[in-house]
């Protein structure tokens, strides 16, 4: 049997001294220029770590102060002058008499009062049925993902498509909703001419719109409430109906707060869904201006009657009731927070 003979002068001889051979020493200006070279690096590098933030988000604000806040400013401007929309740059300053006018205007007060009505028709189930499918779905069920995703579909379906449904639906003498009821021996509603009807109507456009949005959002709230205060509460004999009285609604509190106001400030925007209602497809809110919304009524006074000084005084009392609305919910979430 042959054996291999090993080779071992294949590695390169040690260097003599026991080192290898390296870099010649730098002298005194190579060390100054690498001392400068790392200053310009780390001033540099601080630069980047200070300003770069403000770089990222620059888009948002370049574009909100182009469609956001100057619209803002200039509408403000214009509500201070009497301008026509056919001819927007010849103005005349008349102070406050355009917030006066409309303060005395009563269909002002009719829009007023209407947006009120709805959005308190809307906004209450809205959050009532949001919550309790919250609940149920909070729950292990099968094909949950599904009706999780079936609950987008209402927001995620155009208005002008979701309010010609409703009106089908609506119908005096053809719809879905009367024939129902002629069933169970009521009389046929006018829907679209009768006052409470046809907020009620237009209400339940919007709460069937906005109800799986804002479960989604209970739906999260939920999910991070730990589920070591519902052990302990089973634990004391608390049953379910009990643990969502004492356990859930008090975690919820601020998601609920959350979406009372973001409902307040949406259902005093309402517009799409008022305005495709309407059996004329007009402005007005029906033939008495019986759903005529704030919405509707600034679009009227813009872009029916020409009147854009009038419209941009609309604009920012509107404004101004969502800046109330913001210090409402300021006071009370910051109370809140104080109470727990």
């Amino acid at each position: 049997m042959t054996r291999m003979a090993t080779r071992h002068d294949t590695a390169a001889p040690p260097a003599e001294g026991g080192a290898a051979p390296g870099r010649p020493p730098a002298g005194p200006g190579s060390l100054e220029k690498e001392q400068r070279r790392r200053d310009r690096l780390s001033r540099r590098w601080q630069r980047d770590i200070r300003w770069s933030p403000y770089a990222f988000v620059s888009p948002f604000f370049l574009l909100f102060i182009a469609f956001g806040l100057f619209p803002l400013i200039y509408t403000g401007w214009a509500s201070l002058h009497q301008v026509e929309l056919t001819a927007p740059t010849d103005m005349n300053w008349v102070g406050l008499r355009n917030y006066t006018r409309i303060f005395d205007d009563e269909f002002f007060w009719n829009a007023a009062r209407n947006t009120l009505t709805i959005g308190i028709i809307s906004t209450v189930p809205q959050l009532l049925m949001a919550m309790g499918i919250a609940h149920i779905l909070n729950y292990k069920l099968r094909a949950s993902t599904f009706f999780r995703v079936a609950m987008l579909a209402p927001y995620a379906t155009s208005i002008a498509a979701a309010s010609l449904v409703f009106v089908l639906l609506y119908g005096r003498d053809y719809g879905m909703i009367n024939w129902a009821l002629d069933l169970v021996g009521i009389n046929p509603v006018d829907w679209q001419n009768d006052t409470w009807a046809s907020q009620i109507a237009v209400s339940t456009i919007i709460i069937w719109r906005w109800t799986g949005y804002n479960t989604l959002i209970y739906l999260a709230a939920m999910q991070a409430i730990p589920q070591d205060l519902y052990e302990s509460a089973a634990l004391d004999g608390a049953n379910r109906w009990q643990q969502f009285i004492h356990v859930t609604l008090p975690a919820l509190r601020p998601t609920i707060l959350f979406t009372c106001v973001v409902s307040t400030i949406g259902a005093s925007q309402v517009f799409g869904e008022a305005l495709l209602f309407d059996s004329n497809k007009g402005t007005s809110g029906g033939a008495e201006h019986q759903f005529q919304t704030l919405g509707l009524y600034l679009y009227e006074q813009g872009w029916i009657a020409q009147h854009l000084g009038r419209a941009s005084a609309i604009a920012w009392t509107m404004f101004f009731i969502l800046i109330v609305i913001g210090i409402v919910n300021y006071v009370i979430s910051r109370r809140l927070r104080a109470s727990s």
